[in-house]
């Protein structure tokens, strides 16, 4: 499943014209599009990682290459699959909410359109739009590929699913199938165990995110293909277990977000060197390019987080579109950076500057929850400490390796130099697609 360009409001009740192109979700005339997977992607990116695995492994010879220039080759891995995936910067996500009253359990269930048309087919006509005489069409069809994809145990006892409405709304990320369903259940339950197994053969990186309300309590979590079964005692409420799965999330989010993984490595490029006239030339210590990074980062954690917080607690909201294409401009410029050299010595500012806009992007994932106060916050401070962690351990893998390489005619020349060229060619394709609401890929 991939994520379309940002979208204009579409209403949760269309007419008979109305139409949802199948990538962009938007409520627009547009031409002809295709769908291209991160099931796909992902399946072809990792065989390539497994394959380049195996040689160093088994190649004393590539072994010594990729110990020699891993920064370079750690570059080129993200820029090719930064280059697969361009248009893919949120990932697929549904959101589920549960409301436990008595032996009935109400249930409302936002999935993605775009997902649901890979998966099932909605676009019966084949021209890269659905309408929503389409989607009324296979509104049966809908509801029992999902819900035979959620199952629901009561105290043990299995819970009974049958749909009772079908509506469409409008995420950060596009149109989205309003699924309302019920479980009957044999008791009132106490403990609920909940399966969730919705587009994992797919996309294994699908996540379903769940709100559920019960006795007065508002609890959340995260389903995935490596978690797609939990239990949840309904008179127990564990707040330091929803801290460390919204820091899971954290940290996965970081290391899956190119467009932001893109603008850090462009900050971090040249902090092991300094500039002389008008050549790069290796930094004398560790020291200097060690707080010269700490300037970059410091100053990065706390403008996103700034944003994070203001931007999920709805205090400041930006349209998604202008978000995602501010995003993709700040790496074009930090990479255009270290080609031009306009950024010496600021390039703490710069990171503070578009840290602000990387923010917004973050809130995304916890924006559409839709969560209580209560709950918000504790999934707000779980969510940054686990982007912070992730940011943490990038910078520990690259600092060491890039210092001992500073000296390198090929760190300083294809790795800085051409990575950044190519850092932002990517980013000037994002820009374009997410600006312009078109795909060139």
């Amino acid at each position: 499943m991939t994520s379309g360009p940002v979208v204009t409001p579409v209403a949760p009740r269309c007419p008979e014209q109305c139409w949802y192109s199948v990538t962009s979700n938007t409520a627009i005339a547009g031409s002809r599009v295709h769908v291209l997977t991160p099931a796909l992607l992902d399946r072809s990116v990792g065989i390539a990682a497994a394959q380049a695995i195996a040689l160093t492994t088994t190649d004393p010879a590539a072994s010594r290459w990729t110990r020699l220039h891993f920064p370079t080759a750690l570059l080129f891995a993200l820029l090719s699959f930064g280059w697969a995936t361009a248009q893919a910067h949120k990932p697929s996500d549904s959101y589920l909410t549960l409301d436990v009253s008595g032996p009935t359990i109400h249930g409302q269930w936002d999935i993605a359109l775009r997902d649901l048309d890979y998966a099932i087919g909605l676009d019966s006509d084949g021209n890269g739009e659905i309408t929503w005489g389409e989607l009324r069409a296979r509104h049966k069809d809908i509801a029992a590929y999902a819900l035979s994809r959620l199952a629901m145990d009561a105290d043990g006892e299995s819970c009974t699913l049958h749909p009772v409405r079908h509506l469409v709304d409008n995420h950060t990320d596009g149109a989205y199938e309003v699924l309302g369903f019920n479980a009957d259940c044999p008791n009132e339950p106490h403990a609920l165990r909940l399966t969730y197994r919705l587009f994992f053969d797919l996309d294994p990186q699908h996540k379903g995110l769940l709100k559920l309300s019960a006795n007065g309590l508002t609890r959340t979590a995260i389903f995935g293909s490596s978690s797609p079964e939990q239990q949840f005692d309904l008179a127990r409420h564990s707040s330091l277990e929803q801290f460390l799965q919204y820091g899971k999330e954290g940290v996965l989010h970081i290391w899956s977000g190119f467009d932001h993984l893109l603008f850090l490595l462009s900050l971090l490029l040249p902090a092991v060197l300094a500039r002389h006239g008008r050549t790069w030339q290796a930094a004398v210590g560790l020291r200097p390019a060690f707080f010269e990074v700490l300037k970059v980062v410091t100053s990065f954690t706390l403008a996103h987080s700034i944003t994070l917080c203001l931007a999920t607690l709805r205090v400041v909201t930006l349209p998604s579109r202008w978000v995602e294409s501010a995003i993709a401009a700040s790496v074009v410029i930090a990479a255009l950076g270290n080609i031009f050299v306009f950024m010496e010595g600021r390039r703490w500012i710069i990171a503070f500057a578009f840290g602000l806009i990387h923010g917004f992007g973050f809130a995304a994932v916890l924006d559409d929850l839709r969560l209580p106060r209560e709950a918000l916050l504790l999934a707000l401070v779980g969510f940054n400490c686990g982007v912070e962690a992730g940011q943490m351990v990038i910078v520990a893998c690259f600092l060491p390796v890039a210092f001992a390489l500073r000296d390198t005619w090929f760190y300083r020349r294809a790795s800085l130099v051409g990575g950044s060229i190519a850092i932002a060619l990517i980013a000037a394709v994002w820009l374009a697609e997410r600006a312009l609401n078109f795909r060139l890929l």
